[in-house]
C-alpha cells in the first residue's frame, strides 16, 4: 500500500475502532460483547500457544533444573561440611575415650603394685643421644623425674628415664638391645636377665641353667638395689620359647613383652617406690580353664531275637 492521505486516515480510523473495543471490553466485564470473538480466537490460537508451550517448556525446566541443581549441591556441600565435623568430633571422642581407658588401665597396674606414679604421654619418638629405641615425654624435672626412674603403662615395662630437662625426659625403652632388667619367673621365683631385641622378643638369661621353662611362662621385674633403674614386680612378658642349650650352662629363652613399644602414648614414671615387693600381684589375671562338659553316651545292646535292646547309659566328660 502507497502512503497517501486515504491510508493514513484508514489507520487511524483502525486505531480509534481498537481503543474503543478496548474500552466497551474492560467496561464490559463478563457481559462483554466482544467476550464470543475473544473466545474464538482462543480457539484458534489456543493449539498454536501450547505447542509453543510444549517446545518452549523443556528449556525452562532445563534452566530451573540447573537452578535446583546449584542449590542441591550447596545443600550436599553443607551436609558434606557437617558430617566432616562430625566423623572429626567423633573421632576426637573415640580418641579420647581409647585415652581414658589406657590411663584407668595404667592407674590400676600402679594401684596393684603401690607404685607412686606420675602420668605423662608421649610427644616424640626416635633417636637420641646415640639410643635407637627412644621417646620423649612431656614431664621432667619440674614434675620430680629423675634419671634412672622405671617408666610403665598399663601393660607393664616400658623402661627407664636417660635423660632430664626441665619439663621433657628422655626414656629408653626395653626393647632396646643396650637395655637389660633383672627379672624374676612368676611361682618359680628364678632370677635372670631380659635383653631387648627391637622389634623381636626379648631374650632372657637364667641363672639357673637347668631350671624348668616352659611356654606361657610369666616374668616380672625382680628390682634393683634403692629401686633404681627398677622397682620389682612390674610385668614383663611371657615365655613364647624356650631353645635347648648346646652343651652350655644357660639356655635361649625368648619372652614376649607386655608392652606394645610401638603404640605408646601414655606412661607412668614411678616416683615413688613400693614399701614391699609385689611380687605377682600385678601381673594380668590368667584366663580362666573351660569347664569340662559332660556327654551322655548310649549303647545299644542286642537282643537273642535279633533286636537292639536299650543299654547302660555311660557318661563321659569332654573338654
Amino acid at each position: 500500500m502507497r502512503d497517501t492521505r486515504e491510508s493514513r486516515l484508514l489507520l487511524v480510523l483502525l486505531i480509534a475502532i481498537a481503543f474503543a473495543l478496548i474500552t466497551v471490553d474492560i467496561r464490559g466485564g463478563e457481559a462483554s460483547p466482544v467476550d464470543g470473538a475473544r473466545g474464538a480466537a482462543a480457539s484458534v490460537f489456543g493449539p498454536v500457544q501450547e505447542g509453543v508451550a510444549k517446545a518452549v517448556d523443556p528449556v525452562g525446566n532445563a534452566i530451573g533444573a540447573v537452578r535446583d541443581s546449584g542449590e542441591r549441591h550447596d545443600r550436599v556441600t553443607v551436609l558434606e561440611q557437617e558430617n566432616a565435623a562430625l566423623k572429626q568430633r567423633l573421632g576426637s571422642d573415640a580418641r579420647n575415650r581409647s585415652r581414658l581407658k589406657e590411663l584407668d588401665k595404667l592407674l590400676n597396674t600402679a594401684g596393684a603394685g603401690q607404685y607412686g606414679i606420675k602420668a605423662a604421654e608421649v610427644i616424640a619418638i626416635g633417636a637420641a643421644q646415640g639410643f635407637s629405641w627412644t621417646v620423649t615425654i612431656d614431664a621432667g624435672a619440674d614434675d620430680g623425674l629423675k634419671r634412672d626412674m622405671t617408666v610403665l603403662n598399663g601393660d607393664g615395662l616400658v623402661g627407664r628415664v636417660t635423660t632430664v630437662g626441665p619439663s621433657t625426659a628422655t626414656v629408653l625403652l626395653a626393647n632396646d638391645p643396650d637395655f637389660t632388667v633383672g627379672t624374676r619367673m612368676e611361682g618359680s621365683d628364678e632370677l635372670g636377665f631380659a635383653t631387648g631385641q627391637g622389634d623381636r622378643p626379648f631374650n632372657v638369661q637364667l641363672l639357673n641353667g637347668k631350671a624348668k621353662v616352659k611356654a606361657g611362662d610369666r616374668l616380672v621385674t625382680f628390682g634393683s638395689s634403692k629401686d633404681r633403674p627398677f622397682v620389682p614386680g612390674v610385668p614383663v612378658g611371657q615365655v613364647v620359647r624356650v631353645d635347648p642349650s648346646a652343651g652350655g650352662l644357660t639356655r635361649d629363652i625368648f619372652v614376649r613383652p607386655y608392652v606394645g613399644y610401638t603404640k605408646l602414648d601414655i606412661v607412668g614414671v614411678v616416683v615413688q617406690a613400693p614399701r614391699e615387693d609385689p611380687r605377682d600381684m600385678v601381673l594380668p589375671k590368667k584366663p580362666a580353664k573351660p569347664k569340662p562338659t559332660p556327654t551322655v553316651t548310649v549303647t545299644a545292646t542286642p537282643s537273642p531275637n535279633g533286636q537292639d535292646l536299650p543299654g547302660d547309659g555311660q557318661v563321659n566328660e569332654q573338654e
